[in-house]
């Protein structure tokens, strides 16, 4: 399919500026082959094209890399305030586990498929995601057109893990141009045996696969882990050498500066989750002493159970703002270094920096045009600081994942939105009955 993206702003998203253009940008296939400044190379596209072209009229829109929420549990659109107010352990233990216990592969691929849709709507383009029975998230992931990386994770049934962990390998580890890529997922330091996580870590050898952990999340973590093992949940992990992989980690709201220094050292990646540490009264994670040590950060909702909606919008919002009160600064997380954690710096986290996160030609054809035309967004002063700070998820009016419209004029292409949740709304009613 060839698509043409005429009269938009570009936010190219490939440096360290704030540079914006007026440019037509050209996909073939599932890449970007044009992005066209003076209108010198348009005419000669089109030529090429045929009659199997579409053109989009991008005036008074903004054309940028598809955002990328960095950690989610995207089933749990099943658990949408079904236990709110509540700390993490008692909200863990009392509500979310025990109703998770009865849950199928179908209500999976059900929540996973409202989730998704929720996600395309609001311009994610690409989700990493943690759960079990994971090939049936996969399996929403295929219809609905999106892209993901899925982590399988253990708590104690770690058997149950590998056995599904290859089965995605085997569907799609490795393959050229795949949609899906697979992780590791220990699910927590805490949760975890360290024998069931040095056996994780094997497979992550045998199939050169990166890991994908919650970490140094709450006080009563890092308690539990220095009561255990006389170290920081950071120190622990590094020292069963999971940090050896490419490793993103959820959260990190409790760390130390020497917990910086490691996970600096070791590349590892941070996804801050700001809505939901907020809700369950977590803490702030320390983004900008992240930031100062080099480190990769970019953004994540976590489960819409404990946020409880699957909005980026809002999580830059809320996340720019957060740091800025917490560090006493109001120069810190600024619009355009906010936007970038959303894309460039997400992509880069997932090891997709070559491919995903930025509009320039050679990379793959992800990206959402947004309606600049919308009272909160007037009068178009500082387009960056527009986005990052006025930005809604019904601003988006298109969203294209591997060169293919997935979202147009805000209506979902590739399923129905109502037997979506019709589904989803029945099974909420049965669940908790089984």
């Amino acid at each position: 399919m060839d698509l043409l993206i005429e009269n938009g702003t570009v936010l190219p998203m490939t440096g360290d500026g704030r540079e914006t253009f007026r440019a037509t940008v050209g996909i073939r296939g599932n890449k970007i082959v044009m992005v066209d400044r003076d209108g010198s190379r348009t005419e000669a596209f089109r030529n090429s094209c045929g009659n199997g072209l579409r053109v989009f009229n991008a005036e008074n829109q903004a054309v940028m890399p598809g955002l990328i929420n960095l950690h989610n549990h995207v089933a749990m659109s099943l658990m949408r305030s079904l236990a709110d107010d509540m700390p993490l352990m008692p909200w863990l233990q009392e509500k979310i586990w025990p109703y998770e216990a009865k849950l199928t592969g179908e209500d999976i691929f059900q929540g996973a498929r409202l989730g998704i849709a929720e996600m395309l709507f609001g311009g994610t383009t690409t989700f990493v995601d943690m759960y079990w029975m994971t090939p049936r998230v996969a399996d929403a992931v295929e219809e609905l057109g999106a892209r993901a990386v899925l982590t399988p994770t253990f708590i104690s049934q770690y058997d149950e893990f590998e056995r599904e962990t290859l089965q995605l390998v085997e569907r799609y580890h490795g393959r050229k141009d795949c949609r899906i890529s697979v992780r590791i997922g220990p699910h927590a330091p805490y949760t975890c045996a360290p024998e069931a996580i040095k056996r994780a870590m094997k497979l992550c050898e045998r199939y050169g696969m990166g890991v994908h952990v919650h970490l140094a999340e709450t006080k009563s973590e890092v308690e539990i882990i220095r009561q255990k093992y006389g170290k920081t949940p950071v120190e622990y992990l590094e020292d069963l050498g999971v940090f050896r992989f490419p490793t993103l980690a959820a959260h990190c709201v409790q760390v130390t500066e020497h917990d910086m220094e490691i996970l600096s050292r070791q590349g590892v990646a941070v996804a801050y989750n700001p809505q939901s540490n907020m809700k369950l009264a977590s803490g702030v994670a320390p983004v900008t002493a992240m930031m100062r040590h080099g480190m990769t950060v970019g953004f994540g909702t976590d489960g819409p159970s404990s946020n409880n909606d699957l909005d980026m919008w809002e999580e830059m919002r809320t996340g720019s703002l957060l740091q800025k009160v917490a560090t006493g600064d109001p120069c810190a997380l600024p619009a355009y270094e906010t936007l970038r954690m959303a894309t460039a710096a997400a992509a880069d986290a997932i090891g997709a920096g070559d491919r995903l996160g930025r509009i320039a030609e050679g990379m793959v054809a992800d990206l959402i045009l947004v309606d600049l035309h919308k009272p909160h967004l007037c009068p178009n002063n500082d387009l960056m600081a527009d986005l990052a700070y006025c930005g809604k998820a019904a601003d988006v009016e298109t969203v294209i994942v591997d060169g293919v419209p997935l979202v147009e004029n805000r209506q979902l292409v590739s399923a129905d939105l109502n037997e979506i949740c019709q589904q989803v709304k029945r099974r909420a009613r049965e669940i908790p009955s089984r």
